[in-house]
């Protein structure tokens, strides 16, 4: 039976909000439910809040597609698509349940399982977004074929609401897998990094892979038999039906790892990067391409170990530095700042939620 979600659309009053804010050049500052408002650099600006824009627009499973506004709870869509056998493969946090889908889509975070599974960008089909035009444009679409030339629904997605209010966003979402296993293994997070990739060139169906406190935790997903034969393979303890929340806790930063008081980054780098080149503990997920650091080292360090390896870091404690977010090289700032001119042209959503100027 299908879950009910509560259907209100406000997306008039949205657009006549952002029409007053352009006609009085008044920032806006675009938010939801605020369960990221750690992220990123303050805003100052009148308030606008696409809670009030809620609703699934339309579900077919048949379709594997779901559009929902911005303004849905991110569990309540969970719920209605687990209801029909099916989820959200990029495994969104939730960061304590009042997550909506606009804050997913504007941060673009991903869980555990997006390095076997994709992340939230991939999944994008398209979307609905209120311009610094005051008009109401609706890009990409809600089959796989109708996502065609420049991509402006997937560049969206990660701005966190500097270039556009996005009011509805369409998605791909999978079945969910018919067997699952959880496995844990006493191994330095080396070698546990070195499994990780050859089971991954083997093949096995993999769908977490996590190391912290001296144990690696391999998740894995798919039909009964190849769930079994990777078991066999991997080996280790089976954590099934001992501690069936690790995953979710581990998604939404809620492991005992994260009470450390010091800084915490996000630092995204190949899997084969140096795991000792920075102070601090480290948890290291996506089998060593996401790492999770405690540490009081420089922000420009973590920062520029991450560029030196073709990643970027992000700060995910406030207050810590005045540039969260990895800064850009100058020719992707000025790519940035021509999108920012053309979408939002003056300047009143989320200013300086990124970078100082935009």
């Amino acid at each position: 039976m299908r879950r009910e979600i509560e259907s209100i659309d406000d997306s008039a009053a949205l657009v006549a909000q952002v029409d007053a804010a352009i006609h009085d050049r008044q920032p806006l500052h675009i938010r939801s439910a605020g369960t990221k408002a750690f992220l990123g650099r303050p805003v100052e600006g009148r308030t606008l809040d696409v809670r009030t824009h809620r609703g699934v627009v339309a579900y077919d499973p048949t379709e594997l597609v779901v559009t929902a506004r911005a303004g849905t709870p991110l569990a309540d869509l969970e719920a209605m698509l687990d209801a029909a056998g099916q989820m959200l493969p990029c495994e969104p946090p939730t960061f304590g349940g009042a997550a909506t889908v606009g804050g997913m889509f504007a941060a673009a975070l991903s869980g555990p399982r997006r390095p076997w599974a994709g992340a939230v960008r991939d999944f994008v089909l398209g979307c609905r977004v209120i311009t610094g035009h005051a008009k109401h444009l609706r890009f990409g679409g809600e089959v796989m074929k109708n996502v065609a030339g420049y991509d402006v629904s997937r560049l969206l997605a990660g701005s966190f609401g500097c270039l556009g209010v996005v009011t509805e966003v369409s998605l791909k979402v999978l079945p969910k897998p018919r067997a699952t296993g959880d496995l844990a293994l006493p191994l330095a997070v080396d070698e546990a990094v070195q499994r990780v990739a050859a089971w991954r060139r083997a093949g096995l169906p993999l769908a977490g892979a996590c190391h912290a406190d001296g144990v690696l935790r391999v998740r894995i997903e798919g039909g009964e038999g190849s769930v079994k034969a990777a078991r066999d393979t991997i080996g280790g303890e089976r954590m099934d039906d001992r501690d069936d929340a690790f995953w979710a806790r581990l998604r939404d930063l809620a492991l005992p790892f994260f009470d450390d008081p010091r800084p915490l980054w996000r630092v995204s780098v190949p899997a084969a990067a140096p795991l000792d080149a920075l102070p601090g503990a480290l948890l290291a997920d996506w089998g060593g391409a996401q790492r999770w650091l405690k540490s009081d080292a420089a922000p420009a360090d973590v920062q520029r170990f991450a560029a030196q390896w073709g990643g970027h870091a992000t700060c995910f404690t406030p207050g810590t530095t005045r540039e969260p977010f990895q800064p850009l090289p100058p020719a992707l700032l000025r790519v940035h700042r021509q999108l920012k001119a053309q979408l939002d042209p003056h300047a009143i959503f989320n200013p300086g939620r990124l970078y100082a100027d935009f």
